[in-house]
């Protein structure tokens, strides 16, 4: 969520300041690009010299700047117009109280008032500082003026009282910096789980099956879904890509077997899954356990099917929004909708490798989105990155009306005597015994079972 943001991070003269050490390694973990600004008093806490180390750039701290017997203008206005969003840690009492009343006799005043972006404040002072109705009036107008204010911690403070007033801690500021970004976004509260790239399907301890998936997609899919505001599980084959975001989280495998073995482990707690890996259809029966050498003009394999990952994912959904893909290279839709029923989607991505410029390898691709109603949304030519939008925009689309696609049902004793399954996490209601209720997928039950409208009463009202 933070990564490429432009931050602009204001330091200010408190004992915390010695923190924005750490603060400014963990912003440029996260994939921000930092701009510091101090005032003159913070430098007694902490060292330019360290900070700019830390954030690869000049840390400023006044309006002028002597180079070379020449002076030159530190412009607070470009800083402000600069910034994605602007963080003041940690804002002292008189900081804070400057800001409020507009005072501007500082670098770092002044960039406060040309910010354009979002201004986050982490407040940090004494405890009788903090609860001085002065205090709390000045804070008060800072989030009326549409600041966000980064709520202080309690514990030992510096003069040795323990109370309020400690500046969050680094993680805590990060934390809060994320949550605000992923505010109001479309796929909050979501989770997402996407594969991504080859497996390879070891024939000995050096040669491998595999295939030309460089993984671009599913990569771009993944932080397109957490700009987005969704948390992202990457299950993802062997490739030279890394994410940019940190709060992505990356599963590596090998193989088909792996990813299958992942991708279930995963996704019953999942929202939206979108399968987006090149998954080697066969793996060799028996790999050889020591590199197989030059015994004539041929080599027999012999091959095994992999494990369907996304068809066992269909037939086990419960609720989930399931995506796939399928890269043809003749009778390209008709094969896709065969895969989107035989595999119980809710989706399917079609691209063709007769397309110039879409499948393996290349920084764009051109896309057809099919739905389960046969709803058929193509798309121009365009680099992964907007198809990720793209895609993720329709999947929003058709969720907003998506309702489950399993059957709520009673599960009542089988014919024969047998006692109920339970499946899902549905509690019956109904005071029944040997009866509970869940969600059904057609055929993954035995007959006999009996079929519960949503909405009847029998059964708890769909508890």
């Amino acid at each position: 969520m933070l990564g490429s943001k432009r931050i602009l991070l204001g330091i200010t003269g408190g004992i915390a300041a010695y923190k924005t050490t750490f603060l400014t390694r963990l912003l440029i973990k996260a994939g921000a690009e930092v701009r510091i600004v101090m005032t003159p008093a913070s430098a007694d806490f902490v060292s330019p010299l360290t900070l700019a180390t830390l954030s690869k750039n000049e840390v400023l701290s006044s309006f002028v700047r002597d180079e070379d017997g020449s002076v030159n203008w530190n412009n607070h206005v470009d800083l402000g117009l600069w910034a994605d969003l602007m963080l003041i840690a940690p804002a002292t009492a008189n900081t804070l109280s400057m800001m409020a009343s507009g005072a501007c006799d500082n670098l770092l005043l002044a960039s406060y008032l040309s910010a354009k972006c979002p201004v986050f404040v982490a407040p940090a002072m004494d405890l009788d500082m903090y609860k001085h109705p002065s205090t709390q009036k000045t804070l008060k107008t800072l989030q009326g003026y549409g600041n966000n204010i980064i709520p202080v911690e309690s514990g030992e403070l510096a003069s040795g009282l323990i109370g309020e007033g400690r500046m969050a801690e680094p993680e805590t500021i990060i934390a809060h910096l994320q949550a605000a970004l992923r505010a109001g976004k479309p796929f909050l509260g979501k989770k997402v789980l996407i594969t991504a790239g080859p497996t390879y399907e070891a024939i000995d301890p050096v040669r491998f099956i595999g295939n030309h998936s460089s993984g671009k997609m599913g990569y771009a899919l993944a932080e397109a879904a957490l700009a987005m505001g969704a948390e992202v599980t990457l299950v993802s084959g062997p490739t030279a890509l890394t994410v940019s975001e940190p709060q992505i989280q990356v599963v590596p495998v090998v193989s088909a077997s792996e990813m299958y073995t992942e991708a279930r482990r995963y996704f019953q707690e999942m929202d939206i899954v979108k399968g987006a890996a090149a998954v080697a259809d066969n793996t060799p029966e028996k790999p050889a356990e020591e590199k197989l050498k030059k015994t004539g003009d041929t080599m027999q394999i012999n091959l095994v099917r992999n494990p369907d990952i996304i068809g066992s994912l269909g037939r086990e959904k419960i609720g989930q929004y399931l995506v796939g893909f399928a890269l043809e290279t003749e009778n390209e839709l008709a094969y896709a909708k065969k895969k989107l029923q035989e595999k119980n989607l809710d989706a399917i991505i079609l691209n063709s490798l007769r397309d110039a410029g879409a499948g393996f390898g290349s920084e764009t691709n051109k896309v057809t989105f099919i739905d389960k109603n046969s709803e058929i949304t193509p798309f121009e030519l365009k680099t992964k990155a907007e198809v990720a939008r793209d895609v993720l925009h329709e999947i929003h689309k058709r969720l907003k009306d998506y309702s489950f696609t399993g059957i709520w049902v009673l599960y009542c004793l089988h014919p024969a005597g047998a006692g109920a399954q339970l499946h899902g996490n549905g509690k019956c209601g109904s005071g029944f015994t040997n009866q509970s209720a869940g969600f059904y997928n057609p055929g993954a039950f035995p007959d006999g079972i009996r079929q519960q409208d949503p909405m009847d009463k029998a059964c708890g009202s769909g508890e």
